[in-house]
């Protein structure tokens, strides 16, 4: 560059705060990106530090975070852990991070393969018992249809300490909260209990959802090493000794994608760990529920720091939106306060739906029939998956496919969209920018009552693969 990248980077985010549009953050990640674009700014240049520019500007750290966290989410730079952000050197862009979805927006035609969802059953025809049976009962309606304590009402809560009961895990409703949904679970227990700037470890490749409310947030990601069993307390102590570490995010049962699950011994090898260095304990049960002999939870060895987020959206219906936080007490405030400022309450009428299936065992019969089709469906493509190299645990809804060396998961997958079958590479749970491994996720979830389809693709996924030996 002619100039000082600090120099022309003061410059050019004063003029995007006094002239762009939209929100502070988006308006200097937009005058950066086009700096960018016209070579004000080269490939290659490092961007200061968040503080000095916070500083020349006059605005918060967060705010800088947040703006280099959209210019990294559209590939324009990349983060290095503790060395900075660099632009990145042309030819090495990536495709905009649109972030992975729960519905595709391809064709119908399309089988696809690369979501996990719950496999429709006869929760369609409970759903409208259940509404009828509110219809009938004003009464509840009457308090269902005005606002409710932020956490839930105690009936609700109630339902959701049951729902986690898990063995010797035995939560009590006062330290349950109702959310609308694992993945708004997770957003208030980042809201609530982190800042941007903070810095959670994390697998090194994890769930996706993760990464993009944290990009949001201005929270900085660390991926942890990982082996069959899930993360390493030696990986997870180390990233401890070098960095400032505020939390640890990771999912001990049916890990995605890998589908790993910690023993009890490396559960309470985490626990230690995270006491040693006083970290704060996310823990998503998701998948968990659908491993009837799981472990207990980190949430029974490090109770006093644990966040556990569970939801029926995997297990019983994904449109209900219903998930529960389980917290030690100290955390209750500061969660209920993300709950309020994020929605104000869990809507108390699906609340209120998945509370009687809980309390009537609906929802464990709909469990129930989730694992054994899931078992029905694996059982089905297990000999299209002869001669490949996978993983996966008996209740997991998908495998964890290796893809041949001197070959891209990326490739098998374009050549797999190209037959109408959609995969999930690893790209989209990769967290840090260490070399991704080449797998692909695939999931039995979705072909809606053809067992055929579901078997033609798994076919087609053999094909590709062992074609490209």
């Amino acid at each position: 560059m002619s100039v000082k990248v600090s120099i022309a980077m003061v410059s050019i985010l004063r003029d995007g705060l006094a002239h762009g549009v939209g929100v502070k953050y988006k308006r200097l990640a937009d005058a950066v990106e086009k700096a960018i674009g016209a070579g004000v700014i080269e490939p290659g240049s490092k961007l200061p530090p968040h503080r000095l520019l916070a500083d020349s500007l006059g605005v918060t750290i967060g705010t800088i975070s947040r703006a280099y966290g959209e210019l990294e989410r559209v590939g324009l730079v990349v983060a290095r852990v503790g060395d900075g952000t660099y632009v990145r050197q042309r030819g090495m862009e990536r495709p905009q991070d649109k972030g992975f979805r729960n519905v595709s927006d391809e064709p119908q035609a399309c089988l696809d393969m690369s979501r996990n969802q719950p496999i429709p059953g006869q929760e369609t025809a409970l759903m409208s018992q259940a509404l009828h049976t509110l219809a009938s009962d004003s009464r509840r309606l009457q308090q269902l249809t005005g606002y409710t304590p932020e956490g839930g009402l105690p009936r609700h809560r109630a339902a959701g300490a049951d729902w986690l009961r898990h063995r010797d895990f035995a939560p009590h409703a006062d330290h349950v909260l109702c959310v609308n949904g694992g993945q708004h679970g997770l957003l208030c227990a980042l809201m609530g209990l982190l800042k941007a700037g903070d810095t959670v470890v994390t697998e090194h490749l994890s769930y996706p959802g993760l990464i993009s409310v944290a990009r949001q947030l201005g929270i900085k990601l660390i991926g942890a090493g990982v082996d069959d069993e899930g993360l390493l307390p030696s990986s997870l102590q180390d990233v401890c000794r070098q960095h400032r570490v505020s939390a640890l995010y990771c999912t001990p049962t049916i890990q995605n994608p890998t589908a790993a699950v910690m023993s009890v011994s490396r559960r309470e090898a985490i626990a230690e760990v995270c006491r040693e260095h006083n970290l704060l304990i996310i823990e998503d049960e998701a998948h968990a529920v659908l491993d009837r002999q799981r472990p207990l939870p980190l949430s029974y060895y490090a109770a006093e720091r644990s966040v556990l987020i569970g939801s029926l959206s995997k297990a019983v219906s994904a449109g209900l939106r219903i998930g529960y936080l389980h917290a030690p007490q100290a955390l209750i405030g500061r969660l209920s306060a993300a709950i309020r400022g994020t929605c104000w309450m869990a809507n108390p009428l699906a609340m209120e739906v998945a509370s009687q299936w809980i309390e009537n065992g609906m929802a464990e019969r709909l469990l129930d029939e989730q694992i054994n089709e899931i078992t029905r469906r694996k059982a089905l493509v297990a000999g299209a998956l002869e001669g490949l190299s996978y993983k996966t645990h008996s209740q997991s809804p998908h495998f964890w496919v290796e893809v041949p060396e001197l070959w891209r998961a990326s490739q098998i997958a374009a050549e797999l969209k190209e037959r109408n079958y959609l995969v999930a590479t690893a790209e989209a749970f990769a967290v840090g920018h260490a070399a991704v491994p080449q797998f692909i996720r695939v999931s039995v979830c979705n072909s809606v009552g053809d067992d055929g389809l579901l078997l033609a693709g798994f076919e087609a996924l053999n094909r590709a693969l062992t074609e490209t030996v």
